[in-house]
């Protein structure tokens, strides 16, 4: 893209996260026992990375190997936004709480998540790294299940809160099913493996809230089904948590029999040590920390808008919302989050080698406004009883709203294309993770709280939420204007693209 070098790595075919490919003996192993201190600079001079071998290059993608890591990608989605249709009512319900303190608590329960997810995704790293990619995987999907499960007999807002963090504590199979994947494929077939991971967690979005909405109160919702379970009338929230559990419980099974181990655990003795950069290194690289931030602000608007949104829909039409159920709830959820499937694996490929990196993103970085003003501004016809060209127009907005989501893609295209060396990559995708996770501890307990105090009170509406949304993703454009021209990924001119293969027939 930026670098006529490195186009071929930094396209469309670019992982979601780029990963280091284990060294073969006697080539290089990274260490931190090297005897002198090496820079980033000194590691370019003196030796080139490995490159993987001809043999290496065509070797198939293993299919199999791919559905099981997909399979276990899936869970951490599910485990996350299935609790999105019913939580707001599970408050209220379960918790005792007023309809107006509803999204101060749910800001808070969706964030605990996130927040020991920060803390906690370095450590599953490390311990990949040291006991081997596979018992740390089976480990976080077997505690994703247990914490899911339990969550689902919560009996007051501090429960919830307490049990909604375990489940965070364990939900590190991002980190190492995105490691496993780079490790599984090559650079032909990197394309074709991360569509797959970019597929699943879709899916998981679309997945989730559907099981939260379609099996919350089960005894109510499908009577001639489980109305005899007195259980189930006790717990009404139970049963999604289960099923969202048993994926889990399903994924660490299979992947206890069938999946292969990835991390070579052997020592190379006689292999050249090189230091990784340091992180004061890479973020001393030019442009890594405006890139950072820009990636950082894209995943803000996302996680705001995505936590704001239940709580909106479900808030009386008199006070601002839509007033939806569950079910509701999770139909447009779903709506949403297949749209994002289809925006992402058939119009960003085409669309940002067309474009480039930098245009989608300010392209994407207008709709944010637009739908935030658009999505509020609904509600004047469901006041009015519009309920025909509400339900008309509706569509209108939620597919093309669906298609901001090439921005997460995108800024990771542009994370890939700022990274200062190949030996880099690994260390800025690490900080990206960890600063995305404290984003998504941090944003929905602050965007719903204000959400809420403006429903409480009556301020503007009952949207002064969205018009701080509408306020931040503005801030997005402003930053793309700092966005630097080797993360622009512009398009490479068809005359440039023949002079560049001419030159190499020579």
């Amino acid at each position: 893209m930026a670098d006529p070098s490195t186009d071929a790595a930094h396209s469309e075919r670019t992982p979601l996260l780029a990963g280091e490919r284990d060294a073969s003996p006697p080539a290089i192993a990274t260490g931190t026992h090297s005897s002198s201190s090496t820079t980033l600079a000194d590691q370019e001079a003196d030796i080139d990375p490995p490159s993987p071998s001809t043999e290496d290059e065509d070797r198939p993608l293993p299919l199999w190997q791919m559905f099981l890591l997909c399979f276990a990608r899936l869970v951490e989605p599910v485990a996350f936004f299935s609790i999105f249709p019913f939580v707001s009512q599970m408050i209220h319900e379960s918790g005792s709480v007023p309809d107006t303190d509803v999204g101060f608590w749910s800001g808070w329960i969706e964030s605990s998540f996130s927040l020991t997810q920060t803390v906690f995704m370095l450590f599953w790293g490390r311990a990949s790294d040291k006991y081997g990619r596979k018992p740390v995987l089976i480990a976080s999907l077997s505690g994703v299940a247990i914490a899911s499960v339990l969550f689902g007999i919560s009996k007051s807002v501090w429960q919830m809160i307490i049990l909604r963090s375990l489940a965070g504590v364990f939900a590190g199979t991002i980190v190492t099913v995105r490691t496993m994947i780079t490790e599984n494929s090559t650079p032909k077939t990197q394309a074709r493996a991360f569509s797959f991971f970019a597929f699943a967690g879709n899916l998981g979005i679309f997945m989730g809230p559907l099981i939260g909405g379609a099996l919350s109160k089960p005894a109510e919702q499908w009577p001639m089904v489980f109305g005899w379970s007195t259980f189930l009338k006790q717990y009404p929230y139970l049963l999604p948590c289960i099923v969202s559990g048993g994926l889990a419980a399903v994924a660490a099974v299979i992947n206890l029999i069938w999946l292969k181990e990835t991390r070579s655990l052997q020592k190379h003795h006689h292999a050249i040590v090189i230091q990784p950069p340091s992180v004061r290194e890479v973020l001393s690289a030019p442009g890594v920390i405006p890139v950072l931030c820009v990636f950082e602000y894209a995943l803000l608007l996302g996680v705001a808008f995505t936590a704001v949104c239940p709580v909106f829909f479900w808030t009386p039409i008199e006070l601002g919302g839509y007033g939806w159920e569950a079910p509701q709830i999770s139909l447009y959820l779903a709506a949403a989050g297949i749209s994002q499937a289809i925006w992402l694996l058939f119009v960003f490929p085409p669309l940002v080698n067309r474009i480039g990196t930098g245009t989608l993103l300010r392209i994407c970085g207008w709709c944010w406004p637009i739908g935030f003003v658009l999505l509020p501004a609904m509600n004047l016809l469901l006041r009015h009883q519009q309920w025909t060209a509400f339900w008309v127009i509706m569509p209108f907005i939620v597919i093309p709203s669906a298609g901001v989501s090439m921005a997460f893609t995108g800024v990771q295209l542009a994370l890939n294309d700022i990274s200062p060396n190949p030996l880099a990559a690994g260390t800025l995708n690490g900080i990206a993770l960890s600063l995305q996770s404290a984003v998504r501890a941090v944003a929905p307990a602050m965007y719903t709280t204000l959400y809420a105090w403006g429903v409480k009170e009556g301020i503007l509406w009952g949207q002064l939420g969205f018009v701080i949304l509408t306020i931040t993703s503005l801030g997005f454009i402003v930053l793309l204007r700092w966005l630097p021209e080797k993360a622009e990924g512009r398009p490479k001119k068809k005359v440039d693209v023949e002079e560049t293969q001419g030159g190499e027939e020579h």
